[in-house]
């Protein structure tokens, strides 16, 4: 038999010979090849070569992350990525996981990681445990692993799923230094990852005196790719930063006198700090006047945006998959909160829709017999 496992690239084969269960990768991503393969095998267990059953002794973790993995980041993904992922694989060669096989490492041995580092925050050794899943994944999908073991997370670190009111984020916003107010409304207004705002070119806006469009050209995967409309409140920002700029047609839309000329990361996490403790000192100083808003993380303002969307509109979780850049509706699916009363609705609109199909039916079926 040749299939493909789930998220591997290469068909395996798997048969019984002489009693005995073969089942091995043949390194072929096209069913006419493996099946090639496969005929390969069997002549050669039929001449006796039992050899070509003895697995190759599997790479260890730190020569596949030096030699393939991380080169295969750097040639892929954007800056921000690839350092998140060399910090991962600076702990993980650091801990002692590097003298492993790869198919040898189990989620025992992240749970061992995971303890070894138990000073450090969460977030920090998810980032070491995320980079061990994404190279094990990759490894998986290149052959190199017959199998994609479980690499199980710490516990304890911060969600970015929070929802904030209406009123959290006209507040929040009001306390926002520029270039992180506009930069705020936009995620609001659109659902744009903050990644995706930081390097936004004047090329790809278009603005057309009473609308416009923003088109996403990068992205880790092809549906992060689209195109998204402006809402008046984004298009009225956009509009102020194209005249504040010349109205030119190029450049960056958030410029900085950083090293990649746009606003980083960096730069939003400390604007986005001081709006939160200016909102944390006038609730100290006014808890009446103004209530308290609990600091959240930046990203928290895409996950308010998409959930405002999926609420207000009631779109479907393929479009919502559409204005979020998701490759997968899983995804989508966290921004998708059904009300009872929206099941209430569903049910009721079914039911309207078979009474009129089962009473119209056998209303003719009467009509038939009469």
């Amino acid at each position: 038999m040749i299939y493909k496992q789930k998220g591997s690239r290469y068909y395996f084969a798997k048969f019984r010979w002489m009693g005995q269960l073969i089942h091995r990768s043949t390194h072929a991503t096209d069913k006419k090849t493996a099946r090639v393969i496969e005929g390969k095998m069997r002549t050669e267990l039929a001449r006796g070569n039992w050899g070509i059953l003895e697995k190759k002794p599997s790479a260890v973790l730190s020569d596949f992350l030096n030699k393939d993995f991380l080169a295969y980041v750097d040639s892929t993904a954007k800056e921000s990525t690839g350092q998140y992922y060399h910090d991962g694989a600076k702990r993980l060669l650091a801990s002692g996981l590097g003298s492993l096989p790869l198919d040898q490492i189990t989620d025992q041995h992240a749970g061992q990681f995971a303890a070894r580092l138990d000073y450090l925050s969460p977030s920090t050794v998810n980032c070491g445990l995320r980079t061990l899943r994404r190279a094990l994944r990759l490894a998986f999908e290149w052959g190199r692993l017959d199998r994609m073991p479980k690499i199980s997370l710490a516990k304890g670190e911060r969600q970015r799923d929070r929802v904030l009111t209406d009123d959290e984020a006209t507040r929040y916003l009001a306390a926002c230094p520029q270039p992180w107010k506009d930069v705020a409304t936009l995620i609001l207004g659109t659902g744009m990852r903050p990644g995706e705002c930081y390097p936004l070119r004047w090329e790809h806006v278009l603005l057309n005196g009473h609308g416009g469009l923003i088109q996403i050209v990068q992205g880790k995967t092809k549906a992060a790719r689209r195109l998204l409309p402006m809402v008046p409140e984004v298009y009225r920002v956009m509009k102020a930063r194209h005249d504040a700029q010349g109205k030119t047609g190029d450049g960056w839309v958030f410029p900085s006198g950083s090293r990649s000329g746009h606003l980083e990361e960096s730069s939003a996490k400390q604007y986005h700090a001081k709006a939160l403790a200016a909102l944390a000192k006038a609730y100290k100083g006014k808890p009446q006047e103004c209530p308290e808003v609990k600091a959240f993380e930046p990203y928290c303002l895409r996950h308010t945006a998409l959930t405002w969307i999926a609420q207000q509109t009631r779109c479907d979780a393929w479009t919502m998959a559409k204005i979020a850049g998701h490759s997968s509706i899983m995804m989508t699916q966290r921004y998708i909160h059904p009300q009872a009363e929206a099941i209430e609705r569903a049910f009721l609109q079914m039911g309207t829709r078979q009474e009129l199909v089962i009473d119209g039916g056998q209303s003719k079926k009467i009509e038939c017999w009469e």
